[in-house]
């Protein structure tokens, strides 16, 4: 949208601003929720010369609810809004699945709790660790640390890449606690690398402390997926079923979610009356009287419609400091796409990042205020400051609201110069707020995808990431497969040659099994790549 905008800007007075910001602020008080877009460049009447563009999103939004294919890539609906009112499901047998699965989490939860459901030594679980990637880690990460508590019935850690070091410092920081661990693995297909990798480490890790992996381990995947025999045929504790209508980034209120959540104490009844409190809110076919369409009307015309502006997520409160990664799958990955609807390129989506305020008046902020103007900023701010009592810093003046002022002052200092912004508000950091904060950006980012016709849920580009990296395993295999049958030593390009790889990837797979002691030695100048020879260390025997 290029309309003119009222945005008092830098010369607006204070009633400027307080006119403003009347104007452009939604309210819910059975959810303790403000959103306030005074700041962004909005022209009083978007709304209206956008109406048609929404009545299209808000029946795209209503079509998807009701079970239209809409991941067209997989053949598959999208129904991560059944989750928190599974009477909506277009099938009964869905309807049931829900809820099955819902008192299958509490009641496990609860036996765990209680000591029924025990290590083999009859001992109480005290620890959980959770092997996932993507949504399957950042949902249960962000929620374990906005509602955990300080000593909650199960303490977590994750294990969310396939980084060896990171394997080693989350294992060998468990160490002995390992016999009195609850291992859940998170996998659709049960053949992501990732999870798959961290699996086979945690199962090595069991058996070098004499303990038997099966005997702790928990599956939260598809029904006859890799996965799901595995656990079958191993006999593990338990297996929970996750379904091909809800996507990673969207899984944060299934099983994937739910229990883990459910396992620290969390509250996930309240989780999830946030969420569809927040969906009754934004069903709403009004844009003024609907936050999510508020949301996806303000990113519009921030980013002309193409993303040209960056999200930047600043959280005033400690615990919401993981949001931004949340955000991050959620929104890049259901918008950064490269073709619409009709197949014609487009290059969509909208970069997210951010850290939480006040830290990042000491980092980045300063670029945001005097650099490019390549961004806009989301401030989340939090109105109740603790549960404990006060400790006064100043006379009549504590921590708190040392906070508010500086999430103030930010928010000024940025529109004095231009920078726009949008503020979420929240009564305070629960199950209720939370659950509802994620229900929001969900159903923001399913609006906003149709205003700039594309969609939201497939993700080619990260199943062509995959395949790029399988070939690069299948070209190390043919490189050590060749060394391995040859008298070395031999020139990097001509290696390529033999394996029929490129000479970069065979190079950089050489460097790195170098460096990690596999049994390859490179003779010659690393910065003349194209001169090394490459031969197995038994050549010298």
């Amino acid at each position: 949208m290029n309309a003119e905008n009222d945005s008092p800007g830098a010369t607006g007075t204070s009633e400027d601003h307080w006119r403003r910001y009347r104007a452009w602020l939604y309210v819910n008080r059975e959810l303790d929720f403000y959103l306030d877009l005074s700041r962004m460049h909005l022209a009083s009447d978007i709304d209206r010369r956008m109406a048609s563009d929404f009545e299209r999103a808000f029946a795209a939004m209503d079509a998807l609810e009701a079970g239209e294919i809409a991941n067209p890539d997989e053949d598959r609906m999208v129904g991560h809004y059944w989750l928190r009112r599974p009477e909506l499901a277009p099938d009964p047998a869905l309807t049931a699945a829900i809820r099955g699965d819902f008192r299958q989490v509490t009641e496990f939860a609860r036996d765990v709790h209680d000591g029924v459901i025990a290590t083999p030594a009859g001992e109480r679980f005290r620890h959980l660790l959770v092997l996932g990637i993507g949504g399957s880690a950042l949902g249960p990460q962000f929620v374990a640390d906005a509602l955990g508590s300080t000593s909650p019935p199960l303490s977590i850690a994750f294990l969310d890449n396939t980084d060896p070091d990171g394997f080693d410092r989350t294992l060998g920081a468990l160490g002995k606690d390992l016999a009195t661990t609850l291992v859940i693995v998170i996998s659709k297909s049960g053949g992501t690398a990732e999870t798959r990798n961290a699996m086979i480490e945690t199962e090595a890790a069991f058996a070098a402390n004499g303990l038997a992996f099966n005997r702790q381990a928990v599956a939260v995947t598809q029904p006859g997926s890799r996965l799901d025999r595995i656990a079958t045929e191993s006999e593990w504790l338990h297996r929970f079923p996750m379904y091909d209508w809800v996507g990673g980034r969207t899984s944060e209120m299934s099983v994937v979610g739910l229990l883990p959540a459910a396992l620290q104490g969390i509250d996930v009844d309240e989780f999830l009356a946030g969420a569809r409190l927040m969906d009754e809110a934004t069903r709403i076919h009004s844009v003024r009287g609907n936050p999510a369409a508020l949301l996806a009307m303000a990113w519009y015309p921030a980013g002309d419609g193409r993303g040209a502006k960056d999200m930047v997520i600043l959280p005033y409160k400690d615990r919401l400091i993981l949001f931004s990664r949340y955000l991050q799958q959620l929104i890049m990955e259901s918008l950064g796409k490269a073709r619409d609807l009709d197949g014609k390129p487009v290059r969509q989506g909208i970069a997210v990042y951010g850290n939480k305020g006040s830290t990042d008046q000491h980092a980045y902020v300063q670029q945001l205020r005097e650099g490019i103007d390549n961004f806009f900023v989301t401030f989340i701010e939090v109105l109740r400051d603790r549960s404990g009592p006060e400790v006064w810093i100043d006379e009549g003046v504590t921590a708190g609201d040392y906070l508010s002022g500086f999430l103030q002052g930010t928010r000024a200092a940025l529109a004095e110069n231009g920078r726009q912004s949008l503020t979420i508000t929240v009564g305070d950091v629960s199950e209720r707020s939370v659950g509802a904060l994620i229900a929001l950006f969900e159903r923001a980012v399913g609006l906003y995808a149709t205003l700039v016709n594309i969609n939201a849920y497939h993700q080619p580009g990260v199943e062509a990431g995959k395949r790029a990296a399988s070939e690069v395993l299948a070209s190390q295999r043919a490189i050590c497969k060749w060394l391995d049958g040859n008298a070395g030593p031999i020139a990097i390009e001509a290696l390529a040659r033999h394996v029929g790889g490129a000479p970069e990837t065979v190079y950089l797979t050489l460097r790195h099994l170098a460096a990690n002691r596999r049994g390859i030695l490179l003779e010659g100048d690393p910065a003349q790549p194209e001169k090394l020879m490459a031969r197995r260390e038994q050549d010298d025997r």
